[in-house]
């Protein structure tokens, strides 16, 4: 027999160690979770948050600033454009992520994706589409970028120390860590980011509509930011219904939703409708899809066809209609029930001081304005730096040219070349770095011509220095600065608005539902779930019920066509319905297949079958162990079409029976071992969580279980006091002699 290998924790500290074993290997250390969230957790989640997810002031996140600074470097600002290839490897100097992450970012940032109102980056090649969720992009090696004009906004002065600039991932170069950007950028184009517990989700504004709010603001901080900037502009288009108060409390507090549905055009000659503007926040293939699955359910049958035909020339979904279909009434279903109308939420939060902060529109301005106010200042400082230090040395000149020979003299008589500078600087009068820079002057400059310009360019640096320190000195003068800048952007980039802006009191979609033909019907369920609705007419002249083997009927009900149904199931889930979902049926066949017909999960069972027009009424759970829960029915009520509900009764009893009653009543419950109770509903409590536990109501003793429940009727029992009891849980009593008879039998 082998010997027996030794544990890690039999290793002793003085034995070699070995491949085999590892010190600590297995240990399990107790520590706190809050330690854990704080030495593991804390950093990771600081780090999306702040280095990833969310944008900052100037409207970018790292991975953006990164490749576009990459761009810019290379520059493809002026340049002609150059593989996509060759800009993502320049960006891993910058980026330490894969190429993949860096190519999927500039994509988005091109003008052939689509997903910007202002594009930074123009390309040549197929850069997919951002309403298509399968049109992918074309690898990188296949397409070229270069940036657009408007990209240059956000470098202008960029080398005038206008932004700090920091050091890479490995030091070995110096990036900026926001860009100087002359117009509220955060603004114009949309940010989506998800971070660690909290998210950020900017939608797109024009430039020009922007650019106007923000110098309206500088003018005067106390406006109403709704006048000015009139709604979100989305690069797709289409037509956004404006609800004022919506829009001023999206501008106010950073969170809200806008509703925007696509634009269409019918074709009269061919009978179709043309959709070519979509929401921005779906896709074609959702719409489709979604139209599709109507169809097949035939809530829309007005529809012969769809297809996506989108091509070189724009997006395109076109539908072809059946003869005789009213488009307009037709587009007006489509509106509510696909993505052809949907809502934008808003969350306005982004890094400021680097720190997340959701935020308004005017907070936002508030920031932008005193982060480009710094900007102007540090080019200003900058240059009024540059200013002072070419005066001074065109001062030292000035005292040589006055003097020129005398300069020449000293410089032929020195006798070492490092003594030019000491003895220029005691024969004017003047500091070493005007010697030095009087001393590398080239021989042919000492003439007439050149002495003048000089002379004349110190006049001009002394205008130019004063000019530079009354800006530094006045915010109103920078705050001119800024607004002339943003008159330019307007001037050179401002576009129309891609979105329409249509009011929501006159366009408000009011879809009624399409009118179902209501007429009373009875529905007959079964046992094994099979399910008919039959006409009176139609059961006036039926025969037998066709039921399978061993299956019987459980539920007979006469209702109207319209009501409501409720599918109950041994996974705690109900299924939701209506009558008309059904066709008419016969008595001849066995009916539709409830869990087939309503798609239940796997292995799922129906147990109970529930009818309602208006929610009314309590639902009573019945439990073998004689455990009863109420719950009101309107609780089983949802605003949106939902079809399935979960933990619609609790799963910690096996279940007996569902029942359905308007009011509270009186109801005999029967144990198997021939104990009755009269119960009256009003005595239990109405629970609003529908999958609570009910409570206990009928004891049962050790292997007898709850055996039946039906309404009580006058006359079932000689003495009904026997069986009702003051208080619960009660065991119930068993029937005297006198009362063993039919009345008896439940």
């Amino acid at each position: 027999m082998p010997p027996r290998k030794k544990k890690a924790a039999e290793v002793k500290a003085s034995e070699p160690m070995t491949n085999a074993y590892i010190a600590g290997a297995g240990t399990v250390v107790e520590q706190p979770i809050t330690r854990t969230l704080e030495t593991n957790f804390m950093p990771y989640a600081m780090s999306a948050i702040l280095s990833r997810a969310i944008p900052e002031i100037d409207g970018f996140k790292p991975s953006h600033r990164k490749l576009l600074y990459t761009m810019y470097n290379m520059g493809l600002l002026n340049g002609a454009k150059t593989k996509s290839a060759n800009i993502v490897g320049q960006t891993m100097r910058l980026n330490p992520h894969g190429d993949a992450a860096i190519y999927e970012t500039m994509v988005r940032l091109t003008v052939g994706n689509e997903a910007l109102l202002h594009p930074f980056v123009e390309s040549k090649g197929n850069m997919g589409k951002s309403y298509s969720r399968d049109m992918a992009y074309a690898a990188p090696r296949y397409t070229e970028a270069k940036l657009a004009p408007l990209a240059g906004e956000l470098f202008r002065d960029i080398d005038k120390d206008t932004v700090d600039m920091v050091d890479n991932y490995d030091g070995s170069m110096k990036e900026p860590s926001l860009f100087p950007v002359t117009f509220p950028s955060v603004l114009v184009n949309a940010n989506n980011g998800i971070a660690v517990g909290m998210a950020s989700k900017i939608c797109s504004f024009n430039l020009a509509e922007v650019c106007k709010t923000e110098i309206e603001f500088i003018k005067d901080d106390e406006i109403n930011v709704a006048d000015y900037l009139l709604a979100p502009d989305f690069p797709i288009g289409g037509e956004l219904l404006y609800d004022r108060s919506e829009i001023e409390k999206i501008y106010d507090t950073g969170l809200g939703s806008v509703k925007v549905r696509a634009v269409y055009s019918y074709d009269k000659s061919a009978n179709c409708i043309d959709i070519t503007e979509i929401p921005p926040s779906t896709t074609v293939e959702a719409i489709i899809e979604k139209i599709i699955e109507l169809a097949k359910q035939k809530k829309i049958t007005e529809i012969n066809d769809i297809r996506d035909e989108t091509d070189l020339k724009g997006l395109k979904i076109t539908i072809d209609l059946k003869r005789g279909t009213d488009y307009e009434k037709l587009m007006q279903k489509l509106f509510k029930m696909t993505p052809l109308q949907d809502s934008f939420s808003c969350n306005f939060n982004i890094l400021v001081g680097g720190a997340p902060k959701v935020m308004g529109v005017k907070e936002i301005l508030t920031e932008w304005t005193a982060f480009r106010v710094d900007c102007v200042k540090r080019r200003t400082f900058y240059e009024l730096t540059k200013a002072k230090e070419k005066y001074h040395l065109l001062k030292g000149l000035q005292k040589i040219l006055l003097d020129i020979d005398k300069a020449i003299k000293i410089v032929r008589e020195t006798a070492e070349e490092k003594l030019v500078v000491p003895n220029l600087m005691i024969g004017f009068g003047i500091d070493e770095v005007q010697a030095e820079y009087v001393a590398e002057i080239k021989l042919r400059h000492l003439n007439r011509e050149y002495i003048l310009k000089r002379l004349e360019d110190i006049d001009n640096l002394e205008k130019q220095i004063a000019e530079l320190e009354d800006i530094l000195n006045s915010r109103r003068k920078v705050l001119n600065i800024i607004i002339k800048e943003l008159e330019e952007v307007i001037k050179k980039y401002g576009q129309e608005r891609k979105t329409k802006i249509i009011s929501a009191e006159e366009n408000k979609i009011a879809i009624e539902e399409e009118a179902v033909p209501d007429y009373p019907v009875t529905l007959f369920y079964t046992r094994e779930g099979y399910f008919k609705k039959i006409t009176p007419q139609s059961l006036r002249m039926s025969g037998e019920h066709k039921l399978k083997e061993g299956d019987e009927i459980v539920t007979t009900i006469e209702t109207t066509n319209s009501a409501e149904l409720l599918f109950f199931t041994d996974k705690c889930q109900v299924y939701k319905s209506r009558v008309n979902d059904f066709e008419d049926s016969k008595t001849s066949v066995l009916g539709d297949y409830v869990p087939s017909k309503l798609k239940f999960d796997e292995g799922e069972k129906p147990v109970s079958m529930i009818v309602t027009t208006d929610y009314t009424g309590f639902l009573l759970f019945f439990f073998t162990n004689g455990r009863v829960a109420k719950v009101g029915l309107s609780a089983y009520t949802t605003k949106t079409n939902r079809k399935k509900l979960i933990s619609a009764y609790t799963d910690k009893f096996e279940l007996f029976k569902i029942m359905h009653i308007p009011t509270d009543c009186e109801l005999v419950m029967k144990s198997s071992g021939g104990r009755m109770l009269l119960l009256h509903t009003g005595a239990l409590q109405v629970k609003a969580t529908k999958d609570n536990g009910g409570v206990a109501v009928m004891t049962q003793k050790k292997g007898q279980r709850l055996f039946d429940v039906v309404p009580y009727e006058d006359g079932m029992f000689t003495k009904p006091h026997r069986y009702r009891t003051r208080s619960l849980p009660a065991a119930g009593a068993l029937p005297s002699a006198e009362e063993q008879g039919e009345q008896l039998k439940l």
